[in-house]
């Protein structure tokens, strides 16, 4: 193959070169100039010195001052421009999160750089009151009744917690009357409720009320408007819900939401994501409208509904597309500035935001007083002036197993926790045994319903287990006590209905006590 002449320039004397003769030049300096990744001087090789001899010197060229300072922008200078501006943002949040901070808990805002232990945290449990209202709609009658009330429990030492909404309807006494337990608060309002250990005003009225009727130590409290419901939901761009119906048609309240024109609630079953007017419908609808559905316990549906947004929101509040996200830490600082009364203390909202954090969602129940472990402690009630109420099963005033559930509810002893339902039978000849066993298991808090006498005597102790093995600790407990002579043979089918029945048998009879006889002088 024959081989390729090589170029050459042919220069005129008068040194000028031929036209197109400049891409043989370039080809023929290219090896001067700087390879791939080096830095090329700051100079630009004029093309128009095609007119001047071939040993004259390159023209410089200068850049422009813009392109200069462009260039001269380093990775430094852009890192300290960026934590600039992340200074600025962080100063803005930091500024209104210090100005509603201070609204709300008072103090001052450099302690919530301090943490301190909960009132009750000593005792492995932090219970505090919720209480919702539409104070800031002026035009809704009753706006200041607290028609949504919760009592939210954290157990410290475990990680766990509980929800449990307190019937708005509920028929409690009040200042040495009686009335529904969502106007205690304005009671207390009008008149100026004062007593040592309670908040003054409606907050401590109720927090007496609930105390008083249910048993429990409240150790804070918190006034939450419901419009801070929607703006909450909408600062951390909204909530994930699982409807679970069991209508197959899901949810539907045909009263109507004012802000859209449609219905109050009209959702399929299954997951749903919900913006903050969503969640606040799902929030006051009770489904008693006509052509409602999905809501077959009207009120009890609604404060269902509003514990699962709640656990929904706490799930999104402590995500990191949340906490990293200075817009959404704003957003939520002015919605609990604008609409949250407390005496919890700036730095025990550190304290206790540290404590829900590490809960999941999972670890937190959701309890309701008409379907307490299957049972209803409720009952319905037409009050003297002829309104509709709820009182407690066993009574107007009688909150005995209410107050039962919710010590099982915060006790850490798995035999509260289990609460058991036990009656002991006499299978002896000997009176009053079955009372003193009674006793004895009382001590050990296993809740004795009954006691009476057994059909046949029997010479050792039986322990019918009708529990269906849901009440292991119970069981554990009975057998370390009677021995183990479990059975679920019950021939008191139909008479007790109850876990476990205990027919005390001759084994435990008490010896009868040694005679000693002395001689006197």
């Amino acid at each position: 193959m024959a081989q390729k002449p090589i170029r050459t320039t042919n220069i005129p004397v008068n040194g000028l070169r031929r036209p197109r003769q400049d891409a043989v030049t370039v080809k023929q300096q290219a090896g001067q100039f700087p390879g791939v990744g080096m830095t090329l001087r700051s100079y630009k090789y004029d093309p128009r010195d095609y007119h001047k001899g071939v040993n004259a010197k390159p023209t410089v060229v200068k850049t422009s001052r813009w392109r200069r300072i462009r260039n001269s922008i380093t990775l430094k200078r852009t890192v300290i421009t960026l934590a600039l501006i992340m200074l600025v943002v962080g100063g803005w949040v930091g500024g209104k999160f210090a100005y509603n901070a201070h609204k709300v808990f008072g103090g001052n805002i450099l302690s919530v750089l301090n943490t301190t232990k909960l009132k009750g945290e000593e005792n492995g449990r932090v219970n505090i009151l919720l209480a919702g209202n539409s104070a800031d709609d002026v035009g809704h009658n009753g706006a200041q009744l607290t028609d949504s009330i919760m009592i939210m429990s954290i157990d410290t030492k475990n990680n766990k917690a509980f929800l449990m909404s307190v019937p708005r309807d509920l028929y409690v006494e009040v200042d040495g009357g009686h009335e529904k337990i969502n106007g205690a608060y304005v009671v207390g309002k009008e008149n100026d409720f004062s007593a040592d250990g309670y908040p003054n005003g409606g907050m401590g009225q109720l927090e007496q009320v609930i105390e008083d009727s249910f048993g429990i130590d409240i150790n804070y409290y918190a006034l939450i408007n419901y419009n801070a419901l929607k703006q909450a939901v909408d600062a951390v761009g909204g909530i994930d819900l699982t409807i679970a119906s069991k209508d197959p048609r899901g949810l539907y309240d045909p009263n109507i939401d004012y802000s859209t024109g449609g219905p109050l609630v009209k959702l399929k079953n299954g997951r749903q994501h919900l913006n903050g007017q969503q969640a606040l419908n799902l929030a006051r609808a009770r489904g008693d409208s006509y052509r409602s559905y999905g809501f077959p316990a009207s009120d009890f549906d609604r404060t269902e509904n509003q514990r699962k947004m709640m656990v929904a929101l706490k799930s999104k509040v402590v995500s990191s597309g949340v906490i990293a996200n200075p817009s959404k830490l704003s957003s939520l600082s002015d919605v609990i500035g604008g609409n949250v009364k407390t005496d919890f203390e700036l730095n025990e909202v550190r304290r206790l935001y540290d404590l829900i954090k590490v809960i999941d969602s999972n670890q937190i129940s959701s309890l309701s007083l008409n379907n307490a472990n299957g049972k209803n402690l409720l009952t319905s009630y037409a009050t003297p002036s002829g309104q509709s109420a709820l009182i407690p099963a066993a009574g107007v005033d009688d909150f005995s197993d209410i107050q039962s559930f919710i010590i099982r509810q915060t006790s850490s002893n798995p035999i509260v926790q289990e609460g058991a339902s036990v009656v002991v039978l006499n299978g002896t000849s000997t009176d009053g045994l079955a009372s003193k066993q009674k006793t004895i298991l009382k001590q050990k808090n296993v809740i004795v319903d009954k006691v009476g006498d057994a059909k046949v005597d029997l010479a050792v102790t039986s322990i019918i287990d009708q529990s269906g093995g849901k009440k292991s600790a119970t069981s554990k407990l009975l057998t370390q006590l009677y021995g183990n002579h479990l059975t679920t043979v019950n021939p008191y089918a139909g008479i007790y209905d109850t876990d476990f029945i205990i027919v005390i048998g001759a084994d435990q009879v008490p010896a009868p006590a040694k005679s000693t006889s002395t001689s006197g002088q």
